[in-house]
């Protein structure tokens, strides 16, 4: 059993991974060493178990079809005084094998077991299956 736990996030404003990418790359200059940086309002309680290894998993559309590695996390305060979560990411954007999510708020954990698999380098310009498709297998056990 690995020792790290990855999170699951909805990715919000995005219609697809280039999206994603592309708006990364527009505020690199924001980030610290480029890295790419995502603000969330909670802190992940299995801290040390994310740093271990942990990815952020990218909902985009209704399936989860990205990942990029935590690489920190950093407590951050907002405009408005409260206290938020930081989340530094590798600047690498792995495709992963499409998995329909239905929508939620925050984040949350996803075990290593319950994760998509990385798509082969070869593999990373297909595209995702249409959102009733992907339900409808997952639903059946193909996803």
């Amino acid at each position: 059993m690995p020792g790290f736990v990855n999170l699951l996030k909805l990715c919000v404003g995005a219609d697809s991974v280039e999206d994603l990418q592309e708006w990364q790359q527009s505020q690199r200059h924001r980030w610290p060493e480029g890295r790419a940086v995502h603000i969330t309002r909670m802190w992940p309680r299995r801290e040390a178990e994310v740093l271990a290894g942990g990815s952020l998993y990218w909902v985009i559309k209704g399936q989860v079809l990205a990942r990029q590695r935590i690489v920190g996390l950093e407590r951050v305060e907002g405009a408005d005084g409260i206290a938020r979560c930081a989340l530094h990411l590798a600047p690498e954007v792995q495709r992963t094998e499409a998995a329909p999510r239905r929508p939620f708020q925050g984040w949350r954990y996803l075990d290593p077991s319950d994760s998509p698999r990385d798509l082969a380098p070869g593999r990373a310009r297909e595209e995702a299956l249409p959102e009733h498709l992907a339900l409808a297998l997952a639903e059946i056990g193909l996803r």
